[in-house]
């Protein structure tokens, strides 16, 4: 199903919906103000049977077998971003007192003009005055109802000490495009978010690793693709955590990034790359803010999640002398937590492993060494880099410059781009041996070498 089909889907699936909620509004209304209404209770006006809708919210509302009250939350939190004029209703004033009635719950936001719904919004229109029944509905807001457990909605309160019911109910970023829009929500990379999502055009027989190192990554991939059969068919899970932790380290340029990109991509995973520059703070208390938005937001998602240069922020804790010592420590200590907690994979990749904090190395499930290539493997990564051969001169001997040269794959990439350059720029298609030679040259000057 196309996008524009998924939208259709969902707005003939919503239309009912919202249709039966302004019924049920409209009852709960005229039943607690005891005015004329055709209904005796709220709970005689049946959902809409979507079972045979071809939509996300359909097939969520199915899935889920979601019941009346549920389905009332549901929809309520929606509204406010697809339809905010039914709310409207909750406006009325209280003659008494010349002001909202307390009961329909609400908050106002900064540019919105409309009503805002909270817990207490829910409450009264499933429970009204009936304090039994609103006890009961308490548990759709428990941490181990569907709505919870996979971030479909939650209750954010702003002011510390104010009721429950007074929190807003807020709608996760991702369900709020699958229930409309029927497409997955891809978070863009900003101060609150400070992670960005890391793709390749290439393939696994693009990267050239080590027969140990592509068996530690082999164990990676059975572990995303068979974790729910061993944790609960063989009943792991009271002893193994669900997340995988792995540290990636060595030399720069030597594939951690791509083989990260490459895991997420053969098992259809989205993988976010942390901006170290954007989480670590001076301030107190800010570096784990920033980190936890990213953990979060991640928690319900199947996401892999990439450190680099991991050291800046997972790096040796130290002796507590001064009250800045101990702050990094907590961040340290905090940071371990968070990683450990996350039921995904979390992968760190550092260029100095020794400066990565003991604590944690001995909670990961592998650490996989990144060597430099040896010369069979740079012969590789020249002849992936020259897939088109008819690009080189015919005085260019890889074999020759792969025994010569010792580069990291990220080096000879960089080797190809400025030869390319250094051709188009005397007038040439092709690639010459004094090309890559002055390429190589700046590659190892970097590393303080010669040739």
């Amino acid at each position: 199903m196309d996008v524009m089909s998924k939208h259709r889907a969902n707005a003939v699936s919503l239309e009912k919906e919202i249709e039966w909620f302004s019924q049920v509004v409209a009852a709960r209304i005229s039943l607690y103000f005891e005015q004329p209404c055709e209904y005796s209770d709220i709970y005689v006006i049946t959902p809409p049977d979507l079972r045979s809708d071809d939509s996300e919210y359909g097939r969520f509302i199915a899935t889920h077998e979601l019941a009346f009250e549920e389905r009332i939350v549901l929809i309520l939190t929606l509204i406010p971003h697809i339809r905010p004029q039914v709310l409207d209703t909750f406006f009325i004033n209280n003659k008494n007192l010349d002001r909202g009635f307390t009961e329909f719950g609400g908050w106002r936001g900064k540019s919105h003009g409309g009503f805002l719904p909270t817990c207490e919004t829910a409450m009264f229109v499933l429970a009204g005055s009936d304090l039994n029944r609103r006890f009961e509905i308490f548990r759709i807001f428990h941490t181990d109802h569907i709505f919870a457990r996979h971030d479909v909605l939650k209750l954010e309160h702003t002011g510390q000490g104010e009721p429950l019911c007074a929190g807003a109910l807020v709608m996760s970023a991702h369900y709020l495009n699958r229930l409309t829009s029927g497409t997955d929500y891809k978070p863009e990379f900003n101060a609150s978010f400070p992670a960005k999502r890391i793709t390749t055009k290439l393939s696994w027989d693009d990267l050239v690793l080590s027969a140990s190192v592509r068996e530690e990554i082999e164990n990676i991939n059975l572990w995303i693709k068979h974790s729910p059969v061993l944790l609960n068919e063989w009943g792991l899970d009271k002893t193994v955590k669900p997340g995988y932790r792995s540290l990636f380290y060595g030399p720069p340029g030597t594939g951690k990034t791509l083989t990260a990109t490459l895991i997420g991509a053969a098992a259809g995973l989205d993988v976010y790359r942390i901006d170290l520059s954007m989480v670590v703070s001076k301030y107190i208390g800010e570096t784990e803010k920033n980190l936890a938005g990213v953990f979060d937001q991640a928690m319900h998602k199947h996401w892999i999640l990439f450190f680099d240069e991991a050291d800046a922020l997972f790096g040796k804790r130290t002796q507590t002398a001064s009250a800045n010592d101990r702050y990094a420590n907590q961040e340290v200590s905090y940071l371990l937590q968070r990683v450990e907690d996350f039921p995904g994979v979390v992968i760190l990749a550092t260029n100095l492993k020794a400066n990565i904090d003991d604590a944690f190395a001995r909670r990961f499930q592998s650490l996989v060494y990144f060597p430099m290539p040896d010369v069979e493997q740079r012969l590789r990564l020249w002849e992936v880099a020259f897939n088109r051969r008819d690009r080189l001169c015919d005085d260019v001997d890889l074999r020759k410059i792969a025994e010569s040269h010792e580069l990291s794959g990220g080096a000879i990439t960089n080797v190809v781009r400025f030869a390319a350059l250094s051709a188009l720029r005397n007038g040439r298609e092709t690639i010459n041996h004094h090309d890559l030679i002055k390429g190589v040259t700046k590659e190892l000057r970097k590393e303080g070498k010669t040739i």
